[in-house]
């Protein structure tokens, strides 16, 4: 088992910038992968970014350029910093973690943009 916390998210303004967290409860060193995703009100879950180890990374190719994924082993941490908000960016963004066939999320975090 691998317990995933998400924070960060918050109310932003159209063209803000918002770094979201998430915390896990086995070293990020050990995760082949982790990602982010989100759900927008009415809509499917969706990619928005993974990274796998040796900081390989991988966007939907909508976001690429405004979201950057990053991890750090050292504080079991994976973060999202995102740029350049709009209110499409608008959902609960979720943290999930593939490691030895199974696939874990966090409780999701919201990010609103809106003036």
């Amino acid at each position: 088992q691998v317990q995933l916390v998400e924070s960060g998210g918050d109310l932003v303004q159209p063209g803000g910038s918002l770094r979201l967290s998430c915390t896990s409860s086995l070293s990020t060193f050990l995760i082949p992968v982790m990602g982010w995703y989100r759900q927008a009100p009415g809509k499917q879950r969706e990619l928005v970014a993974t990274i796998a180890t040796g900081i390989k990374t991988h966007y939907a190719d909508s976001l690429k350029g405004r979201f950057t994924i990053a991890k750090d082993n050292a504080k079991r941490m994976l973060y999202l910093q995102m740029n350049g908000l709009n209110a499409e960016d608008t959902a609960v963004y979720y943290c999930n973690a593939h490691i030895a066939g199974s696939v874990f999320w966090g409780q999701g975090t919201q990010v609103t943009v809106s003036s």
